[in-house]
């Protein structure tokens, strides 16, 4: 059997795959198993943030996994404290917990925003608002902080204590509010949500009405963290500081990580025993991260970002079958006509991957990525919106 057959026996159906088998890739290029090139403007959803195979990066990794691999969490581990050490410097936050993906942050986050709540107000004060059209995870209690009533099925009974509301209506946030509630939950930007970007103000209304209430800001970085929007994390560009601050995808570069950070008043909040993660920490996977942090929190290489996410804007602007484009640094949504799926499993063929995010194709290239590469990906995606026009 070939690996798709393999595949199809073997591996529970939970993914709809597009009909390739990925053997290799450099940088923003991938290549099948067949040898047939692609450029790529999915990054693994966010993950491969310098690209395929860095090669400073497979040589931090290579050289941490030579030296070991792993450690009890009881012990204290040189890459997690110094991964730790930077993110804050970097945030103005003030401590770490670290897990595997960006569900579990947010699984910490949630936790830490209860327990914050319990020892200072009482059990009741519990309940976590959260946007519509936010995605969370996959995780019982994720999918419940999810503001998606797709996702809201099958899986009984689901995890109680959320409240939605529609994004950018301050007025309806303030309405939701009650003696009970602890936290609001948001993304900046709702990636799975069809690349919504929220107003400016209305985040820094959000931020006021918060602090001043003492409800926590719980800000879901997992798909825009790490210099996808041209900031170390997005939230630098609505110019708040929320108490906390989940991280996955690209900080790893490429392995498993998840991160949540928290302001200072938070710090102490979680106890011995309070949480664990056997693998969160892993030395291999923080060495990873540290060379990817070391590499984006950089103003030159941000201002990059931006300025590619800048051109890339302009150039998918100039085809004709582009009805918009949503972006910020090198987070794209492309509103077009045609079916985004159908759309994206043609560019597939024609050798670009590229992703979705409800109705319209979404680009989350390598930061890395060239401009000449960019060039090659808008050829592909404007040859196959004409063939499907």
């Amino acid at each position: 059997m070939n690996t798709k057959e393999k595949d199809l026996k073997y591996i529970m159906h939970t993914y709809g795959r597009y009909d390739v088998a990925l053997k290799s890739g450099k940088g923003a290029v991938a290549f099948d198993e067949n040898g047939k090139r692609y450029i790529d403007v999915s990054s693994g959803i966010g993950v491969n943030s310098l690209g395929y195979c860095d090669e400073g990066w497979v040589k931090a990794v290579s050289a941490q996994a030579g030296t070991i691999q792993h450690m009890s969490n009881y012990f204290y581990s040189e890459q997690a404290s110094n991964l730790a050490e930077k993110l804050c410097k970097f945030t103005g936050m003030s401590k770490v917990c670290f897990g595997n993906s960006g569900a579990e942050a947010n699984e910490i986050a949630i936790k830490i925003a209860r327990k914050y709540s319990f020892d200072k107000y009482g059990a009741d004060r519990n309940e976590i608002i959260t946007l519509r059209d936010s995605f969370h995870g996959r995780t019982v209690t994720t999918l419940s902080a999810t503001g998606q009533d797709v996702f809201h099925n099958f899986f009984f009974p689901f995890t109680d204590g959320f409240k939605f509301v529609t994004a950018n209506d301050i007025d309806a946030l303030k309405d939701a509010v009650s003696d009970k509630t602890c936290a609001v939950m948001f993304e900046v930007i709702q990636g799975e949500g069809g690349v919504n970007i929220l107003d400016k103000d209305y985040v820094k209304q959000l931020a006021e009405f918060c602090a001043e209430r003492d409800i926590l800001m719980i800000c879901d970085e997992v798909q825009t963290g790490i210099g996808r929007t041209g900031k170390f994390y997005a939230f630098q560009n609505f110019e708040i500081l929320p108490d906390l601050v989940t991280s996955a995808k690209g900080l790893g570069g490429g392995l498993p990580i998840g991160v949540c950070l928290c302001a200072d008043k938070l710090g102490d909040v979680m106890g011995i025993s309070s949480h664990g993660s056997t693998f969160g920490a892993n030395p291999v996977v923080c060495a990873g991260a540290n060379y990817v942090v070391d590499t984006v929190a950089d103003e030159k290489f941000l201002s990059s970002v931006e300025e590619k996410g800048e051109y890339l804007e302009a150039k998918l602007r100039q085809i004709k079958e582009v009805k918009n484009v949503r972006r910020m640094g090198l987070m794209v949504g492309i509103e077009i006509e045609a079916d985004a799926h159908d759309a994206a499993a043609k560019c597939v063929e024609n050798g670009l991957l590229i992703i979705t995010a409800k109705k319209l194709l979404r680009m989350l290239p390598p930061l890395t990525i060239t401009q000449a590469e960019l060039d090659e990906a808008v050829q592909i995606l404007k040859k196959t919106l004409k063939e499907i026009d």
